[in-house]
């Protein structure tokens, strides 16, 4: 069994994720980061029934005088919307949760998203600890504070800096996870090493079977490994001011393709959040080497390993050029209306380049 990785995130509001296997039955660690009696513990239509009541029991067990509430929202991108929202905050209102109170985030990046940003509303903020249970979660949206609900003219575009209380990923919940997700969340995974870390790039080249097959060792290693680089990044620019933007290499174009199919609410074709980012990576590989910032060999490497990966690398069929062009004018990193996009000098260099010539992109989206 994988030893317990702890990685610390410090700065103005540091805290620390912990990683390994059957850490959601351990109500000391769950319950010790409750500062008062009341507990929202939100999680979602898929996630619930495996884990939920688990997590419940552990923390009675270990503070009996908690007051625990569970609200369960659908699964799913589609319900990140500012009216589930409003239905976490009446939970907690029915709760009659005090400035103490905390909420635990039991699933993957949509309940951890949604429940960050409803406890940084609560009474103008309340605690808030992760419990992610997919990779993405664990590698991604759980660690630096980013909260946020979608709406339909783009993805994340209503939210707030909240840093979580704890993070605690919970390594044996992944052997439940679909292999899609799997495969999705080592897109950001992999990412890592395309931004910063040739040396994570290569080791990820290597260690392919052993992370598709589910191997505990790797996942560990996988998921500290990125949580690192996160951190370290999170605390030196908390609120994405400067580095941090390089964290979402991919992410402006993936996020296009994510609003114009709907959010994964156009049938079981619509791309998922990693898979997105997966091509999204692609494209902005490709625009690089368009315009000879990056070597087209690079790219291809890129390409090859995401396809090994059982990762889509194409913009999918039926979405207009243009369209996904207007998506992505609505980014949040644009500034006084140019498009500010994360390119690269190549595997392990990333960097954020302003007023990025809208026909190149154009050019790139139509393949």
């Amino acid at each position: 069994m994988s030893a317990l990785r702890t990685v610390a995130v410090g700065g103005a509001t540091p805290y620390r994720i912990d990683i390994g296997p059957d850490l959601l039955e351990d109500g000391a660690a769950l319950a010790a980061h409750a500062r008062g009696r009341h507990v929202l513990l939100l999680s979602d239509s898929h996630v619930a029934p495996l884990y939920a009541a688990r997590v419940e029991a552990a923390l009675r067990a270990a503070r009996p005088e908690l007051k625990i509430a569970t609200h369960v929202m659908p699964a799913g991108e589609a319900h990140k919307t500012l009216a589930s929202f409003g239905e976490v905050i009446e939970s907690l209102a029915a709760l009659g949760a005090t400035r103490d109170a905390t909420v635990y985030a039991l699933g993957g990046g949509v309940v951890g998203d949604l429940a960050g940003f409803a406890a940084a509303c609560w009474m103008r903020g309340v605690d808030c600890v992760q419990l992610p249970t997919t990779l993405l979660s664990m590698v991604d949206s759980s660690v630096g504070g980013k909260t946020a609900v979608d709406i339909p003219q783009g993805k994340n575009l209503v939210g707030a800096f909240h840093p979580p209380r704890a993070v605690i990923a919970d390594t044996a919940a992944l052997r439940t996870l679909p292999a899609r997700e799997l495969r999705a969340g080592l897109a950001e995974v992999i990412k890592y090493g395309a931004i910063r870390d040739p040396l994570f790039f290569q080791w990820l080249e290597a260690e392919r079977e052993a992370l598709l097959a589910g191997d505990d060792r790797a996942l560990t290693e996988a998921i500290a490994r990125s949580c690192e680089h996160k951190a370290g990044i999170v605390e030196r620019d908390p609120l994405e001011k400067g580095e941090r933007a390089l964290l979402n290499l991919g992410h402006t174009f993936g996020h296009a393709i994510e609003a114009e199919q709907g959010y994964s609410g156009a049938g079981r074709d619509a791309l998922v959040h990693g898979e997105a980012v997966a091509v999204g990576m692609v494209l902005a590989a490709r625009l690089s080497a368009m315009l000879g910032m990056a070597p087209e060999a690079d790219t291809e490497r890129l390409r090859a390993l995401l396809l090994a990966y059982g990762l889509p690398v194409d913009v999918p069929a039926g979405l207009a050029p243009q369209a996904l062009l207007e998506r992505m004018r609505l980014d949040k990193k644009n500034l006084a209306g140019r498009l500010r996009l994360v390119l690269w000098r190549g595997i392990g260099k990333a960097e954020v380049v302003p007023d990025v010539d809208e026909a190149r992109v154009l050019e790139v989206l139509a393949g």
